[in-house]
């Protein structure tokens, strides 16, 4: 299992991650961070705790939040100059699947990780009926599917047992941290736990969006080893995504 550091670690840190691959920490697009100062000041308190890379993740929501390569590029090329260099990685997006998404939408290509991987997400409370085929269709693309915090779908909060079918159509599964540390409720802790536990998380992000969440999870290292309870998974986060 590829790992910077031996599963004995007892460090209360997120050095293991590596690189943060899901966050909205680009100022001024979406829901994330309104201000270049407070994207600045983020990114310095989540390299104290030990992310040393970031692939900015924004979102494409055609009723809320319509941005392009260009709007994100230009949140990008902002932080460049700004002492933080060093930590940027790359940008891409967080595409919600909804009727703005038919892949013939995109000729110019969907904005992915690094490797062509393409982060998904559906509503929270309703499951998209054209997930399976949508995820084929992004395959048949060339590109490599990760589906977006599962455990935050409430429509699985119930029977979490659906959610392998994910792994077994080759999406990966990305769990939030603040879901580990219980902040968006029992039942996310709870599928997040079942996930992990069954080895089916591949990769975890912070999904920062403000300052609130980077001080929840500043609180929750001081309390709880998160690097422990992915012990029956692959993370493969400094694997795929530690470069630029």
């Amino acid at each position: 299992m590829f790992s910077f550091f031996s599963r004995n670690s007892a460090n209360n840190d997120l050095k293991w991650i590596n690189a943060d691959m899901h966050s909205h920490i680009l100022p001024g697009i979406d829901d994330g961070c309104a201000q270049l100062e407070d994207s600045l000041h983020i990114l310095e308190r989540l390299s104290n705790l030990g992310i040393q890379k970031f692939h900015f993740t924004p979102h494409i929501f055609k009723e809320m939040y319509p941005n392009n390569e260009g709007s994100i590029s230009h949140a990008f090329e902002s932080l460049k100059g700004k002492g933080v260099d060093s930590l940027l990685g790359s940008y891409a997006a967080e595409y919600m699947l909804d009727s703005g998404f038919p892949l013939e939408e995109n000729q110019s290509g969907l904005l992915s990780l690094p490797g062509n991987y393409v982060l998904i997400e559906m509503s929270y409370i309703q499951e998209n009926k054209q997930i399976e085929k949508t995820i084929f269709d992004i395959q048949i693309q060339g590109y490599k599917p990760i589906l977006a915090h599962p455990e935050r779908y409430v429509f699985y909060h119930q029977d979490p047992s659906k959610l392998v079918r994910f792994k077994e159509i080759g999406c990966l599964m990305q769990v939030n941290l603040l879901s580990v540390l219980g902040y968006y409720g029992a039942n996310e802790k709870r599928v997040a736990k079942y996930l992990a536990s069954k080895g089916l998380v591949s990769l975890v992000g912070t999904d920062v969006h403000h300052e609130r969440h980077v001080k929840a999870l500043e609180i929750g290292l001081k309390k709880s080893n998160l690097y422990s309870f992915f012990k029956e998974c692959k993370i493969l986060n400094a694997e795929l995504f530690s470069y630029s």
